[in-house]
Parts: C-alpha cells; structure tokens; sequence
C-alpha cells in the first residue's frame, strides 16, 4: 500500500495471522529521538479497500514527536487474510495482541468509525491498556436498537455465491471504490482524488480481501455500541463528520451525554462525511494536536484519584 516518505511496513504475528504496521524508521524523521517517545496508534475502519492509508495524511504531523504506529488490520491492507467468515471477537483479540506487542504501558488510541466502537469495548474490559482515545464517528452500526443485518443491502450481500460476485463487480473495481467513497465516506466528492482510489482498490484486490469486507457488510461485525459506553472509563474525544452516511452526529451526541465523565469532548464537523482524516486531514490534525494535551491531563487527574 502507498505510505509516506520515511514510513515503512513492519509485521507482528497474531493468534489469527500477520499484522502489517507502519512506523517511522528513516529521515526525515529523527527515529533515534523518538524511540522512546510516547506513542500513538492509528487504526483504520472498514469498508471496501480499507487500509492505513485511511489516516497516511494525518499521521506524518505526529512523528517528530511521537511512536507512530499503524496497521492494517487483520483482513486488510498487507495483513494477512485468512479465508473465514470475520466475528467481532476476532478483532477484539487481534487489535489487544497488536497493543500487547507493540507498545509499552497505556497507550493513545486514535481509531475510525467501526473499529473505533471496537476500541471502546476493548478499553472497557481492557483499561490498563489505553492512555486515551480520540475517535472518528466511532459506532456499532447497529446503535440504540437498531439492526443493520436487517438492512435490505446486507441481506443482499449474505445470498452465497451473489456475494461474491456483488464484491468483484461492485466494490472491488476503480467505478465501486470512487461509488463506495462518494456515497459513504465523503461529504464533497471534489475531495476525492485518483490516489485515494487507487490506494482503496489496491487494498481491495488483494487475495482473500472479500472475506473481511463481505462480513462487514453482512453486517456480521456490528453491535449496539450503546450498551457499552456506560462502562467507559478512558478519557475520551470524539470527531464527527455531520454528513456521515447511517451514523449521523446525533447518534454520537447521545453516545457522549451518556457518559460525560469519560467522553471529555464531542466535536462536530459541517460538510464532513464518515473520515475527516482524509477528507479535511489539516482540520483533523488540529484537532488531535487540541485533544491530546486535554486528554493527558484527564488521564493523569484520573490516574491521581484513584
């Protein structure tokens, strides 16, 4: 997959396979200085071609000062693909085995849309684990008693061998990436350009990559987020674009009135879709550069108290 000047791809293995990372390792940045630095972890969502490319605009503002480290996650990206039918389980387990080998004592969490519900569940039951979470649209998909599994089109998807097919044609082609971008992730398609297709549909054709995409839209990786925000306790903040498809900002403006002492900051965005990390990257970075300091300062307040 593409990746930034001085970033290459380094590799763990996990209970379900490879896990493909990038991270600073030559100039122009001063990897000798940040060795030790404290670290960020970016995790991508899911979608047709997801990959970290999702938040490559983003994470090279971070590397002078910080570990960066970001994945693709099992199913995506250069990672492994294991032929099977994807549960939630799976990458509860396999983001806690990344974190567990990759950083040293809790750590900053910087997730989009699905997974970023993943890594509010994970830092429920996990909590040693996390420093703090800035997330993207973070949501089930399946929120407040909502059962997108029902949806007409994950019903369509879930027709074997149609499946399939639907995935080859549909998604994984140059007209299905820029189809998929412009109708669920962008507010503006004048935002997208031929790399971000490019780097989407590169992730999308590799071998196997219909299984981890097929069980997302089966909707068999979604769950009612609602039933665990109660039970967090990282500080948080959330991002949301206010033209996210499925998962409006009112969605996420409940998830943080039902828990304003872990959900800090709640920040809305006009004419942003479902990733502002690539939509509106610079806006994005301000307001990482904005929380995480608010943040350390919650998670170190927490941390006296207790």
């Amino acid at each position: 997959m593409l990746q930034p000047p001085g970033f290459e791809p380094k590799s763990i293995t996990t209970s379900l396979g490879r896990i493909v990372y990038y991270t600073a390792t030559r100039m122009p940045w001063h990897v000798e200085e940040t060795e030790t630095a404290e670290t960020l972890v970016f995790l991508h969502g899911f979608g047709g071609g997801s990959s970290a490319y999702e938040w490559s605009k983003v994470y090279p503002a971070f590397a002078a000062e910080y570990r960066i480290l970001a994945p693709d996650l099992i199913g995506w990206g250069r990672s492994e693909h294991p032929a099977r039918s994807y549960q939630i389980s799976d990458y509860l387990t396999t983001i806690q085995e990344f974190i567990e080998q990759t950083c040293h004592g809790p750590t900053t969490v910087i997730a989009s849309s699905l997974t970023a519900a993943f890594t509010i569940r994970l830092a429920v039951t996990q909590p040693h684990l996390f420093k703090s979470l800035i997330l993207t649209t973070p949501a089930g998909l399946s929120d407040f008693g909502e059962n997108y599994s029902r949806s007409f089109f994950a019903q369509l998807v879930s027709t074997p061998i149609l499946d399939r097919v639907l995935y080859s044609v549909g998604i994984a082609t140059d007209s299905g990436i820029r189809s998929f971008l412009e109708q669920r992730q962008f507010a503006k398609s004048n935002r997208i350009y031929q790399e971000i297709v490019d780097a989407y549909l590169k992730s999308a054709q590799q071998p196997n990559a219909e299984y981890a995409a097929l069980s997302f839209v089966r909707g068999d990786l979604c769950f009612d987020l609602s039933l665990y925000i109660p039970q967090l306790t990282t500080p948080t903040a959330i991002i949301w674009g206010r033209k996210s498809q499925f998962t409006g900002p009112e969605i996420g403006r409940r998830f943080a009135d039902m828990n304003p002492q872990a959900i800090r900051y709640f920040q809305p965005l006009e004419d942003v879709g479902l990733t502002p990390q690539l939509e509106l990257p610079a806006v994005t970075i301000g307001l990482i550069r904005q929380f995480l300091p608010l943040l350390n300062r919650s998670a170190m307040a927490t941390a006296s108290s207790s």
